[in-house]
């Protein structure tokens, strides 16, 4: 075939990192301070942006998948942090749809509140709920184009029947971001110079 096969693969670092697979996140702190930590080693290690997220199992509060951004490492600039979450997700259920009968409750915690193309995936992904560290505002305060939302984007995902809860954790979510800027990472905008 003439054209590339198209693979995703999480850093190497990360089966490590998460190395207790039976660990349970109880509260939403817990869950948001796992992403954090994610975006902060994927930093760290040079595997990708800023960026974290994960899919948890609301049932027993245990992370289902990890995502970290891997946009340059991958030269795909859908590969956001959310993305890869959702995509390692529905290959381990085995559907494209998360919230499908006789799955259990799954919640999205992202480390940044969602760019527009991470927020269109969202409900298209079947997960119930959304939980977000820093804000959009602190991305753009770095450079990143977070693409066109509606103003009152939660409350368009709320009537979808998608519970959003913000701020979790934003302090520490926000300086994961002013690090990267601030070490030098590299802001990747498509369209940067135009």
């Amino acid at each position: 075939m003439r054209y590339p096969l198209v693979k995703l693969r999480l850093p190497d670092w990360i089966e490590e990192f998460l190395s207790d697979p039976d660990r349970d996140y109880p509260t939403e702190e817990d869950r948001m301070r796992l992403v954090i930590e994610l975006s902060w080693l994927n930093v760290e290690h040079g595997t990708g942006g800023p960026f974290g997220a994960g899919i948890f199992d609301l049932s027993t509060n245990r992370l289902l998948s990890p995502g970290v951004n891997l946009v340059t490492t991958a030269n795909l600039s859908t590969a956001h942090a959310e993305m890869v979450a959702i995509m390692v997700a529905q290959q381990i259920v085995g559907h494209f749809d998360l919230g499908g009968s006789g799955r259990p409750p799954y919640e999205l915690v992202a480390s940044t509140e969602p760019c527009a193309q991470c927020f269109g995936a969202t409900p298209w992904s079947g997960i119930r709920r959304l939980v977000c560290g820093a804000r959009d505002e602190d991305a753009r305060s770095i450079g990143f184009d977070e693409g066109p939302k509606m103003p009152d984007w939660p409350a368009a995902l709320e009537e979808r029947g998608i519970s959003v809860v913000r701020d979790v954790c934003r302090e520490e979510a926000a300086a994961v971001l002013q690090h990267y800027a601030a070490s030098g990472g590299m802001i990747y905008n498509a369209r940067q110079g135009d």
